[in-house]
């Protein structure tokens, strides 16, 4: 539904800005700040622009030939099997009664040999599962298999689950579809994607669009919402070259062949990263990222297929909307970030310079993120507090801009997304930079699991101090060169 209300209070918030501006915004002397956005802006834009240019090249002409491709192959794109692991661990019983009805629907549709795979934790999910199985009375061609694990997280449970499927030795032309504990599949979900693998066989694994229903506040739900509709047109522009960045843990289908690797196994249960200063430690969240980077590192591409979908049921960690959205950025961002390094390490030649690029440029972006806000504060001070009132003016026409440009990705646009695009980009610029200097800090927001390293008193207090020295002299350094440039 338009909400014309709220749109216009946005653009009545952009015409007072204009009215508050004097006639003459800009004084001599002072054209070293508007050439520094100017550039700054090109820049940045000239990226998202690509991005968008490569999403609907793929959406309006790539993809649809690859859909009509993978509708003719008929029958013979049908997998030998189908698996659909599920990994559960404290989430709600009417959400997990839903992503389990859902599943067993699929695997009774698809019209391929399936097996529902729950790699559980709880006596209480397995007692649901197995009434939600009799309920339903699916055909002898469907199977479930419960593997019961600690509590000891969830690349845990993709492990068992992973080895629960080995057991069967699956032939090459089997699938294991990886979904999570909040994700309820969408009707033809299995028989829209799973053809793409036998159609292209440089393909390892792919993942799917997603819609959310999150229960929270407004503010949380258009956040989320934002989040979707930007993944969306990203994962289209990577698509084009197939580089999908992450295979999110929410819904990707994997070559069975891959998934009983026991070196792909071991990459997503052990994963790690030795850090020069704080040392050796495991992934604790994060595994989509582990799939994501085993597939590459072993030559695989990886897909989108933008017509099928999930949904999922998202649960805020915490119902004001500004811890729970920095305790998920923190969560999201550090993934991200312990994976850029290393991912870089594979270097142009494997990942393609494109991809290679939008990598490096993420080390980038939590700083560019904050250099306009930050040059238009000291601009603010210096001069004439003019300059504020005229970035913001910039901020809210672009982010106009960008928002009915996401109106492409198919998801609904609110009236909040121009404000949640620079919220953002500034607090999640912060957040970046915060987790950049702590990567091997990480937690659960649904388990509050946290890694605990054993480490000595020493080395905690040293990693700990090291951090803010290091974050503080990154800051110092920043606020020093905005300065300068300002006083050329």
């Amino acid at each position: 539904m338009f909400d014309l209300g709220g749109w216009l209070l946005y653009l009545s918030a952009l015409m007072g800005l204009v009215l508050m501006l004097p006639a003459q915004a800009f004084e001599p002397g002072t054209r070293i700040f508007v050439f520094a956005l100017g550039a700054l802006g090109i820049w940045r834009y000239s990226l998202r622009a690509l991005h968008f240019a490569r999403s609907m090249l793929f959406l309006h002409w790539v993809f649809p030939r690859a859909r009509r491709r993978a509708s003719r192959a008929g029958d013979l794109a049908t997998p030998s099997h189908v698996y659909l692991l599920i990994t559960s661990y404290r989430i709600d019983t009417f959400t997990t009664a839903l992503v389990y009805q859902a599943a067993f629907e699929e695997a009774i549709d698809c019209g391929a040999p399936t097996t529902v795979v729950a790699s559980i934790v709880e006596m209480a999910d397995q007692r649901l599962i197995l009434a939600l199985w009799e309920h339903l009375d699916p055909p002898s061609r469907v199977r479930l298999r419960i593997v019961r694990i600690p509590g000891t997280g969830k690349r845990d449970a993709l492990a068992q689950g992973f080895r629960c499927i080995s057991r069967d030795m699956p032939d090459e032309d089997a699938v294991v579809a990886l979904i999570d504990g909040d994700t309820v599949l969408e009707k033809g979900v299995i028989s829209k994607t799973a053809p793409f693998l036998r159609i292209m066989p440089s393909v390892g694994a792919l993942t799917t669009n997603e819609f959310c229903d999150v229960a929270g506040s407004y503010a949380m739900s258009e956040w989320h919402k934002l989040r979707f509709a930007q993944r969306h047109l990203n994962m289209c522009s990577m698509a084009l070259t197939r580089r999908v960045l992450t295979l999110t843990g929410r819904m990707s289908l994997f070559r069975a062949p891959i998934v009983t690797d026991p070196s792909f196994i071991d990459d997503v249960q052990n994963d790690a990263v030795e850090h020069w200063r704080l040392g050796r430690f495991r992934f604790l969240t994060g595994d989509d990222k582990s799939t994501w980077f085993s597939l590459v590192r072993m030559g695989w591409d990886t897909y989108y297929v933008p017509d099928a979908a999930v949904r999922t049921l998202e649960s805020p960690p915490d119902p004001r909307f500004l811890k729970a959205s920095r305790k998920l950025m923190f969560r999201w961002y550090g993934n991200s970030l312990r994976q850029n390094s290393r991912a870089l390490k594979l270097g142009p030649r494997k990942l393609g310079w494109f991809t290679y690029y939008v990598l490096l440029d993420q080390r980038v972006l939590m700083w560019t993120g904050l250099l306009g806000l930050t040059m238009a504060i000291v601009a603010s001070i210096k001069f004439s507090p003019v300059y504020i009132l005229t970035f913001l003016l910039w901020v809210g026409i672009t982010r106009l801009v960008m928002s009915f440009l996401l109106l492409a990705s198919g998801h609904r646009v609110g009236p909040a997304f121009p404000a949640l695009l620079y919220y953002n980009q500034v607090v999640g610029s912060v957040m970046k930079i915060f987790v950049f200097f702590r990567l091997d800090q990480q937690s659960w927001t649904r388990q509050k699991t946290t890694l605990d390293r054993n480490l000595g008193a020493f080395h905690r207090r040293f990693n700990h101090w090291s951090s803010w020295a290091m974050t503080f002299s990154a800051a110092s350094l920043f606020i020093a060169a905005v300065m300068c440039l300002l006083s050329l």
